[in-house]
């Protein structure tokens, strides 16, 4: 017999999960619309301007109509922090899955989950692995969504530099920007992982994506504006706006390496969090 407490567990956690997928589909931080509205009023590129115009139209339709902002809904990738009374078990792998296999006809999203090598589709964002999950300490029950569309994550990278070689971190962005070009649908945020392990720096990566791009550091508006004299520009189109903000995230790393990882976000931003409703 099932245990009451793991049901309602995994029923917090799939309505948590739903709710925060939905805000995010359709709704942008205020942070990205504040970044956007500011690219749009500083840039004198007519094409450029068109664009961002194009860019702010859709998501004031998307939350007239409530509908995601984007066609590409991404995968799945969920934060959790967890207190001490909660109990770390399958059911709160098992209530996120139900959570996103629920929001998947209601929002709705694309399914975008497919096997790696047989290409079948789950038809539920779900699957082997998926959604992803990361779980953490903390003070509140609160689930984190980052829907992650293909055309971004596809043009993120990975370096494992020469530990004297931190020089080269920024250029190293810079030529990840470079080769994406217009793909990853700029203006882009980029989240830059330094430190860590192989894996690990991939995950800062995307952590850094988490945080609010309203107040970067002295070192992430030098890089952020370095891409941006790239002249990429909006969708690709050029202009003075191909970063919205690059956002970095450290940790310590072995004495002979030094990883670096940039993971690339389009201008679609999402990123919701909620406090799960439990006990």
């Amino acid at each position: 017999m099932a245990d009451p407490s793991e049901i309602r567990l995994k029923s917090a956690l799939a309505d948590a999960t739903a709710s925060a997928l939905r805000d995010a589909e359709i709704y942008l931080p205020k942070d990205i619309i504040s970044a956007l509205k500011k690219a749009r009023n500083s840039e004198t590129n007519s094409v450029a301007i068109s664009e961002l115009d194009n860019i702010l139209t859709n998501i004031t339709i998307a939350e007239e109509l409530e509908v995601p902002v984007c066609q590409d809904t991404g995968v799945p990738v969920i934060y959790v922090t967890l207190p001490p009374e909660i109990p770390f078990t399958q059911a709160i792998y098992d209530g996120i899955t139900d959570g996103v296999i629920r929001a998947t006809p209601e929002i709705p999203l694309r399914p975008n989950v497919v096997d790696p090598l047989l290409r079948t589709n789950t038809g539920t964002n779900t699957g082997l692995g998926m959604p992803a999950i990361h779980i953490t300490p903390g003070d509140k029950f609160t689930i984190t969504v980052l829907p992650k569309g293909a055309g971004s994550e596809n043009v993120s990278r990975i370096a494992m530099l020469l530990p004297s070689e931190t020089d080269k971190i920024k250029e190293f962005v810079l030529e990840t920007m470079l080769i994406a070009g217009g793909k990853p649908c700029p203006p882009v945020i980029l989240g830059v992982g330094i430190g860590s392990t192989f894996d690990g720096v991939c995950a800062l990566a995307k952590e850094a994506l988490l945080s609010p791009i309203d107040n970067m550091t002295e070192y992430e508006q030098e890089i952020c504006d370095a891409v941006n004299e790239l002249g990429i520009g909006p969708m690709g189109l050029g202009g003075k706006t191909t970063a919205l903000a690059v956002k970095v995230k450290q940790a310590g790393c072995h004495t002979a390496s030094l990883p670096v990882a940039v993971n690339v976000q389009c201008w679609v931003c999402r990123r919701k969090t909620v406090e799960v409703n439990y006990p």
